[in-house]
């Protein structure tokens, strides 16, 4: 008869240990571990869009954009400008290294300034000053048939400096 009981102790003792569970549960908090850095890492890298960013937008019609006003567009991160010669719609990044360029109004009758490395920018985005190597990017501007200003953001026009040109005349 304790040889009957003895196969029924060996079977009870064939579970899981306290080790194993202790193993299992350090390598899962480790593999959980490594996948929030996995996931964070991927959500940082992966492409954000902001708006419409990358194509093509509707702001308008052009009479919300009087003569001499400069118009910062989230959306499409960049300032509309409607100069004499007509609108221009500015790349709010600096050429340098990239920081946003705020539009500052009470400086020097209004300039765009980077607030990263001190580039100075005339209503035009024309480069005045500082480590900037050309003046701001523009991206192009069209005038529809009702009157409404579309921005493609997704095209981006480099510069060394401002014509009139490059400016989208307004109707009148």
């Amino acid at each position: 008869m304790a040889e009957a009981s003895k196969p029924a102790a060996a079977a009870e003792g064939e579970g899981v240990s306290r080790r194993d569970v202790l193993r299992l549960g350090l390598f899962g908090s480790a593999l959980l571990f490594l996948a929030q850095i996995g996931g964070t890492f991927a959500t940082y890298f992966w492409p954000r869009k902001v708006g419409a960013f990358g194509g093509k937008i509707n702001i308008g019609h052009y009479s919300k954009y009087p003569p001499g006003s400069v118009t910062r567009v989230d959306a499409g991160k960049f300032y509309l400008v409607h100069h004499t010669d007509g609108l221009l719609a500015i790349y709010w990044r600096c050429t340098h290294l990239g920081c946003t360029v705020p539009w500052q109004p009470n400086l020097e009758g209004g300039i765009f300034a980077c607030n990263c490395h001190g580039s100075k920018f005339a209503a035009t985005g024309e480069f005045i000053s500082g480590p900037a190597p050309r003046s701001l990017d523009l991206f192009p501007v069209e005038i529809d048939a009702d009157g409404n200003v579309i921005v493609d953001t997704g095209t981006i026009i480099q510069r060394q400096g401002y014509s009139p040109d490059q400016a989208t005349p307004v109707p009148s």
